[in-house]
């Protein structure tokens, strides 16, 4: 059956759409067309109901088996073929599902300061006008009520970056030479080693791939003020209920709302002191289980200093 030989398995913000396109350009590798296909995440037909845009989003689920496999069918002889969908690490269910299917193999994880990663999520949310809360740590303090209604993954800010319980649980169901472990710093500063040591796991040629494509992050300024309110309150309508609508019809209408709304360029936010200081508590525990489930060492991820932090 054409069914994925690796998966590129978390996290969210942490270089995986990076090292997707990366791998496309290795003539013995074949990745999957569609990005996150994320068949693993559900037995069936994903949920009908969620936050704003995650309808939308369930109906890009390639969910039916069939429609999985045929995603692979133009891979060339002999290649390996992978996909990516970084979800995969955080749902504790899809471990079982994984292993059922495909259990020899091979995931690849990416991971990142639990804090940097939480806020580039939350910056990334922000920025497309779906998240409506303009003070971070006040999102994260929304985490469990929106869980509670059925928001979907991207919305788990502090779940996402708990790794140490996820991989501990990964490691029920793969033996740990089936999981190859990276940072997201390795990826993004030393883009050359990080890919071969991708390659070697794979068991690939090493050599051929140098460099990953740039990061595609939007550079928009967002304020929070009143004609931004407006433009995100549109946005997020659309994003409820824009399911009911074809798609053209939905990016004709988003089109200029985004438009209005990123109008002014600017830095990108980054972590303050003040919000590490806020988070740090939620991740300290499972920082340090997550030591003891790998033997690597993550204490750098506890530091107040970003300047002295390994991302």
């Amino acid at each position: 059956m054409p069914l994925p030989d690796f998966l590129i398995a978390g996290v969210p913000k942490a270089g995986t759409t990076a090292l997707h396109a990366a791998l496309t350009g290795h003539p013995d590798l074949f990745l999957s067309p569609v990005k996150e296909p994320k068949f693993f995440l559900s037995d069936g037909p994903p949920p009908a109901v969620g936050g704003p845009g995650d309808v939308q989003t369930y109906q890009e689920h390639v969910w039916r088996q069939p429609d999985y496999e045929a995603l692979f069918d133009r891979a060339p002889a002999g290649a390996l073929r992978g996909e990516a969908t970084p979800f995969y690490l955080y749902d504790l269910a899809a471990h079982g599902r994984i292993r059922k299917l495909v259990p020899d193999v091979k995931l690849i994880l990416l991971l990142r300061d639990p804090v940097d990663r939480a806020h580039s999520n939350w910056t990334h949310l922000w920025v497309a006008g779906l998240e409506e809360k303009a003070d971070f740590l006040e999102a994260c303090r929304a985490e469990e009520q929106r869980k509670a209604a059925g928001w979907a993954d991207f919305w788990h800010y502090v779940g996402l970056g708990l790794y140490g319980r996820q991989l501990q649980h990964l490691y029920r169901h793969f033996a740990r030479d089936q999981v190859l472990l990276l940072r997201y710093r390795d990826l993004k500063d030393d883009p050359a080693r990080t890919l071969d040591r991708v390659c070697s796991f794979l068991g690939v040629r090493t050599g051929v791939l140098s460099s990953i494509p740039k990061e595609n992050v939007n550079r928009h300024f967002v304020e929070d003020n009143a004609v931004n309110r407006v433009l995100r309150g549109l946005l997020r309508t659309g994003g409820t209920v824009g399911h009911r609508f074809p798609v053209p019809l939905r990016l004709a209408a988003r089109g200029p709302l985004l438009t209005l709304l990123h109008r002014r360029a600017g830095n990108r936010p980054v972590t303050t002191p003040a919000e590490r200081a806020a988070l740090l508590p939620h991740f300290a525990d499972d920082i340090a289980l997550l030591q003891d489930v790998t033997g690597e060492r993550y204490d750098d991820w506890l530091s107040l200093d970003r300047h002295a932090r390994a991302a």
